[in-house]
């Protein structure tokens, strides 16, 4: 931790009991939350960044669209819009937020919106003709103004929430006891095995309540890297020279896979939801320009990919990834359905 992280920690402790206090007004029925008659599921973290809310949409959008009409709705966030938006084919990440665009690009049959008033937005998506049947909120856990009918909460094996702090000491939104209210707890990012043993371990720290269920969940990379014109199997870049360019918040399970397939690489790193502009691309192209091998590529994310270089004319190429239960996935996703049923047939 930074000594400057060190000296906010009073603030850390004013924020903490802020947003401990609007929790308790929402518990207490003092601020209200809107309910909706159809199924809605909250995917959200009580950190910032980083814990895998993407593939886990992601995940539920594969699993729930064969049977369901299902849309996302996000609040679209850097983008340079208002209001409610649903995403088309004239969409870009400036108008509905890089993760939304992605969503769009990639779930055909899926409605994409935004709205930073979620209470707006699906009422906006219920008064549609083609109406969903089920909406997965994006990163939604501390918007109370919904009041959920299901909700999941993410944390990263490297960084339970449970071992951090309040911003802006530490990375947590609110308080550890805000987990309370999560329906399932996902532990994410883990290694490929992680045995009943740890598993066990792990859901004794987080301190889980009778109601809640822990799942353990591991990022699967793609065998391919994606680019506008062709694919590019990864055992086969072994002899390239890769220039990795991140703009996303943590990138070391990138990186470790990356090493772990032998491939060598240099990483320029940006911020997370870094929008790249003209110098930038132009910096890379300069770094790429100057590696004398024909045997190159530059590799990024599939987020970046879709926010900044999408009609890029640089020889880029995206690492699609996805995610993946290390044991009781059938658990998981009867859980799931189970819940969108019966809140169907309530409705």
């Amino acid at each position: 931790m930074s000594f400057l992280r060190k000296i906010l920690y009073p603030f850390s402790v004013v924020y903490g009991e802020i947003t401990a206090a609007r929790n308790t007004f929402y518990n207490k029925g003092i601020l209200k939350s809107t309910q909706f008659n159809l199924p809605t599921i909250v995917v959200g973290n009580l950190s910032v960044g980083g814990t895998g809310k993407t593939p886990q949409v992601e995940y539920l959008v594969r699993l729930l669209e064969d049977k369901y009409k299902v849309a996302i709705l996000s609040r679209g966030y850097k983008r340079s819009t208002k209001g409610f938006i649903i995403a088309d084919k004239t969409s870009t990440a400036q108008d509905i937020g890089d993760e939304p665009l992605q969503y769009f690009k990639k779930f055909s049959n899926t409605i994409v919106a935004v709205d930073a008033n979620r209470v707006n937005g699906i009422q906006q998506l219920s008064n549609l003709l083609d109406k969903p049947d089920v909406v997965l909120l994006d990163d939604a856990f501390q918007h109370r103004k919904v009041k959920a009918g299901f909700t999941i909460l993410l944390t990263p094996y490297n960084d339970l929430y449970v071992d951090d702090k309040m911003l802006p000491t530490g990375n947590l939104r609110e308080k550890v006891s805000g987990a309370n209210r999560a329906n399932l707890v996902v532990v994410t990012k883990c290694p490929s095995h992680v045995d009943e043993n740890e598993q066990f371990k792990i859901s004794k720290k987080l301190n889980v309540k009778k109601h809640q269920t822990v799942f353990f969940s591991t990022i699967t990379y793609d065998k391919k890297v994606i680019g506008k014109n062709n694919n590019i199997l990864i055992s086969q870049l072994s002899d390239y020279n890769i220039v990795l360019v991140t703009g996303i918040a943590k990138t070391k399970p990138l990186t470790d896979y990356l090493i772990k397939q032998g491939l060598k690489f240099t990483h320029l790193k940006y911020a997370d939801h870094y929008r790249f502009e003209k110098k930038d691309i132009e910096k890379i192209r300069i770094i790429f320009d100057g590696i004398t091998s024909d045997k190159k590529i530059i590799l990024t994310t599939e987020k970046d990919y879709v926010r900044s270089f999408i009609d890029s004319n640089l020889k880029i190429y995206y690492l699609p990834i996805e995610t993946s239960f290390i044991d009781h996935q059938t658990d998981f996703n009867k859980i799931i359905i189970d819940y969108v049923e019966q809140s169907s047939r309530n409705s």
